[in-house]
Order: C-alpha cells, then structure tokens, then sequence
C-alpha cells in the first residue's frame, strides 16, 4: 500500500512538472521555458511598458509634426500634409521588413533590439537638426509666400532623421506586440484567455500612458524648444530599451521550425496550384473530399490551392512531395485576409486626417483656457486618448458581458464585428467633423476675418471635442479588432507579420490620403482659384473633403460586411460573421 502510494505521488509530480513546461517555448538560456519561472503577465508588463514608451516616443513627433513643418520649415498646409501622410505611410508600411526579417531570420527578440537602437540613433539626429542655427530664425517671404531660407543640409538631415525613425519603428512595432502576445500559452485555458484580454489592456495602457506625456510634449514644443520637445522622446526610447533588457529572463522564446520556412512553406502551395492548373478540379475536389483532407466549407473556397495537394511532377516526370493539407490551409488563411485588408483602407484615410486637418481646424479656433495660456492644437489629440482609456474598460467590463449574454459566443461579438462597429463609428466621425468645418467657416465669414489667414475665429476649439472623442472611441473597436485579428488569424510562425500586416493598412491609408490631398489641390486649386487645402483656411473647403471621406466610408463598410459575413475563421471549419 505504501509503494503503491509513493508511486501515486510520483506520477502527479511528474504530471504537474509536464504541465508547468511550456510546449513549443525555451527560457532565456535555451532550456525549456517553466510556466511558473516565465511568461504571462510576469513578462507581458515588461513589454507593455515598452510600448507605452515607444508610443511616446512616435507620437510625440508625429502629433505636431504638420505645426513644425507649416511653422519652422514655412511648408504650405497641403505640403505638410502630404509629407506627414508619406512619412506615416512608409513608418506603417516598413514594419512589412522587419516582420519578414524577425519571423525569418532574426526573431521578435533581436528584432527589437535591433530596431530599438536604429530608433534612438534617428530621434537622436532629429534632436540634433533642431539643435543646429535655429530653423525658426529663418523666415523669408517670396512671392508673398513664406519659405524656408534655412542650409539645405539642415533639412536634408532633419528628413534623414524623420525617416531612420521610421525604420525603427518597422521593426519595433510590429514585434513587440507579437512577443508580448507569445508570453502566453494558447494550449493552457488561462493563459488563452489572458492572451485575448492582453490585446484590451495592451491598447488601453499604451494610451493612457501617453495621455498626459502628450499634452506636456505638444505644449513644449509649440511654446518653449523643438529641441527639448525632440530631446524627450529620444531620452524615453533609451529608457524602453533599458526596461526590455530587464526583462529578459523572464521572457519565454517561441522555438522556429527550420525544416520548412513559413514563407517558402506558404509560397510552395501557390507554386504547386500553378503547375497542377490543367488539372481539373473535379479531381481535386473528390480526392480532397474523399481523404478527408480539408474541411468541406473551406474545401469549396478558393478551390485552385486545391490542386496543390496532388503530386507535383516536373518536366522529367519525376514525383515530388505533394503539399499537405495543413500547408493548403495556411496558405488559403493568408489569402482570406486579402478582402479585408482591401476594406479597412479606408479607415485608415480617415485615421490620417487627425494629426494633419484636425490639428490644422484647431489653430484657426479660440483656443484661450486660461489668461496667458493657449491649448496647443495638437493636445487635442489627447482627447482621441482619453476617450480610449475612459471607453476601454467599459468595453471590457459591460459591453462584452452584455454582448456575451445575447449572442453566447466568449468575447462578446467576433473580431470582424467588432472591426465594422468601429469602421460605422468613424463615418459618424467624419460628418460631425464635416458639420463642424462649415459651421466654422460661416462664423469666419459672419466675422469678417475670411481675408485674414492668421486671425482667430470666434468660435471655441471645444467644438473639435466629439470629432476626436468618437474617433477614440472607434479605435477601441476596430484598432484593438484588427490587432488581434491580423495576430490570430495568420500562422503561428508568421505573427509578427500578421501585426505588420494590420500596421500596413494605415501606411497604405496614409499614402492614399496624400494622393487623394495632392489631386483634389490641383483639381480645385487651378486657375488661381483657392483649393479645398488653400493656406488660408478660411477660403479653404476642408467641409468637403470631410463629406467625401464620409461617402467612401459607407461604401467601405458596405464592402467589408460583405466580405466579413462569408468570411471562414481559420483552424474553425467553421463561418462566422
């Protein structure tokens, strides 16, 4: 009786030792990670709190960046907004290289490192260029335009600058979040379903850090130094990195398979459907079906991947490895992603407008809070933030129970669902912000200051609150949507492109919103006429623009909710709206 009991306890030490390793993960030394010595949260608040500094870090250069350039570097208001758009683009589009170099080659860990000293080396030349003879020292005026007279190496190094940031945060942003969601086992149930409440919590401590550091910067940069203003977040990006190595003993390393590279895995079956295109698909299809090979919905969807199940030969006849099942499905995974990628675009259009025409609106308003104290207009932007901390826990707390008791499913409503409240709530956004600028543009006229560009509007900056205020609060919906859905629904092995994937739409969004700026200026602005960007904001029409972007939003969210409801959730077999 005694042995049999010794060995009963020995059999659930070793059970509860099998269940603390965490599979698929080594610790820091390369040994095999412990869930009680790893992981979680333990690790996750690390990598939070790096974000939040980075987050700062970027957003106090790109918040006030449309007033530095029309302000020290006297750009014209379309000009600044179109370089703010590229620069945002190309910061948004490069995570693409840097999630293909971490999930490829360097992995998340080194990534970052390696992202993060590139960050701090571009913040440190742009503290350097405002350093340098002041830029503000050098008004000119030609043609009755102002323009910058400052050294063109000055601008060439603040531009050099701006975009090694840029690369920096191609390769920080999109995998920190993808190594801060690794911390957690998604084959033990509460480490799954703490991964799920990361994504919330992740997105409402990332703003609600940045809240007041934001107002403070916006503040010093418009009314005390650039210098200082771009010597901060230089000086928070050292303390990021300081902060991710300390948690590096704590951190839990996914392990990469070497066999078979994700991208090479997933660009095999394209390869194999090509060769195998003359064969017809009902042979496809039968022995698919007949093996059991793929599940019967997404059997019928984009049925060509099929084909790489047969047998691949090449010119000589000679048999090759058939692509597997598993492999089919990766790859009709990545490709589901495509129409919605394709449909959020236009969010992202409408994203880019809040730190360029937003901001811009805010200038020309009454900004005046208390006697010898101006709101800066770029603070505003905090309002979007508060309205991100204040709305997240209700979202979390209230929202998703509710939901959760109507609907039964665990989160509430789906990751598409959520994305399309969002995308519904920014077409909200852009008429009140619409209904705004006319109203704005009537007082100007009524006031009689339509001729005078630097004059102020009689008419409170508290207008621009619900502008910036439903924008926050779609952000909850469809930012936090997209994050986890780009994260959940790729290969495990290629997250961190997953994330850079949903970052790419707001660089493409950018990148759209600066060609459609550029257009619409030589459309409405030739002849001699005042464009709907003219420098003058009171002759400008930012109204229309406004209603356009309201317009391509509902045929946005018309696209999307078509895609979404015959969207197939992958590893679910199942559809999901």
């Amino acid at each position: 009786m005694g042995n049999e009991l010794e060995e009963a306890v020995v059999v659930a030490e070793e059970e509860e030792e099998r269940d603390d390793v965490v599979v698929g993960a080594v610790d820091y030394r390369g040994g095999c990670a412990i869930r009680s010595k790893s992981g979680s949260w333990r690790s996750a608040w690390f990598i939070i709190g790096v974000e939040v500094a980075e987050r700062i870090a970027y957003y106090g250069i790109q918040g006030n960046m449309i007033s530095y350039l029309t302000g020290p570097l006297h750009q014209s208001t379309a000009a600044a907004a179109e370089n703010v758009n590229v620069w945002s683009g190309t910061a948004s589009l490069l995570p693409l290289a840097g999630a293909f170099l971490a999930d490829s080659r360097l992995g998340r860990y080194r990534t970052i490192l390696l992202a993060s000293l590139v960050y701090i080396l571009g913040l440190g030349l742009l503290t350097l260029s405002a350093l340098l003879p002041s830029l503000s020292n050098s008004e000119c005026q030609v043609d009755n335009e102002l323009k910058s007279c400052s050294p063109r190496w000055q601008i060439i190094l603040f531009f050099i600058s701006l975009y090694l940031i840029a690369i920096g945060q191609g390769g920080h942003k999109p995998c920190v979040q993808a190594f801060g969601a690794d911390q957690f086992d998604e084959q033990h149930p509460k480490e799954h379903k703490d991964r799920s409440t990361f994504f919330n919590w992740w997105y409402f401590t990332m703003c609600a850090g940045c809240l007041a550091t934001l107002s403070i910067l916006n503040y010093i940069q418009d009314n005390l130094s650039w210098v200082l203003g771009f010597g901060i977040p230089c000086a928070v990006m050292i303390v990021a990195l300081i902060v991710f190595l300390l948690g590096t003993m704590t951190y839990r390393f996914t392990i990469q398979q070497r066999d078979k590279r994700p991208f090479r895995r997933i660009g095999r079956v394209f390869v194999a459907a090509i060769r195998n295109r003359r064969t017809t698909h009902s042979t496809t299809a039968i022995k698919a079906e007949r093996d059991g090979m793929l599940p019967h919905q997404s059997s019928e969807q984009f049925e060509f991947l099929n084909k790489a199940l047969l047998e691949l030969k090449d010119e000589d006849s000679i048999e090759e490895e058939s692509c597997s099942p598993s492999e089919v499905e990766e790859a009709k995974a990545v490709l589901r992603l495509v129409p919605i990628w394709s449909t959020t675009l236009i969010y992202a259009v409408v994203f880019a407008q809040v730190p360029t025409f937003f901001t811009k609106q805010g200038v020309t308003l009454e900004r005046t809070l208390l006697p010898g104290f101006d709101i800066p207009p770029a603070s505003l932007q905090t309002l979007t933030t508060a309205a991100i901390v204040l709305f997240s826990p209700i979202y979390d707390r209230l929202f998703v129970p509710a939901a959760r008791a109507i609907t039964g499913k665990p989160s509430g409503i789906t990751m598409l669902q959520r994305i399309g409240t969002g995308i519904f709530l920014s077409v909200i956004t852009v008429v009140f912000a619409a209904l705004v600028e006319t109203k704005r543009l009537k007082t100007a006229q009524e006031s009689g200051v339509v001729d005078e560009p630097n004059a102020t509007v009689p008419m409170s900056i508290w207008w621009l609150i619900p502008q910036y205020m439903f924008f926050g609060i779609s952000e909850v919906f469809t930012m936090v949507g997209l994050q986890e859905f780009f994260y959940d629904q790729v290969p495990n092995e290629l997250r961190s492109m997953g994330l850079a994937l949903y970052l790419s739409i707001f660089g493409v969004g950018s990148f759209i919103s600066g060609f459609l700026i550029s257009v619409i200026e030589k459309v409405t602005g030739k002849d001699g006429e005042d464009s709907w960007f003219a420098n003058n904001l009171n002759k400008a029409h930012l109204n229309y623009f406004y209603w356009l972007l309201a317009a391509l939003s509902v045929m946005g969210l018309a696209l999307f909710t078509c895609f979404a409801k015959s969207y197939i959730y992958n590893n679910k077999g199942i559809r999901r709206q």
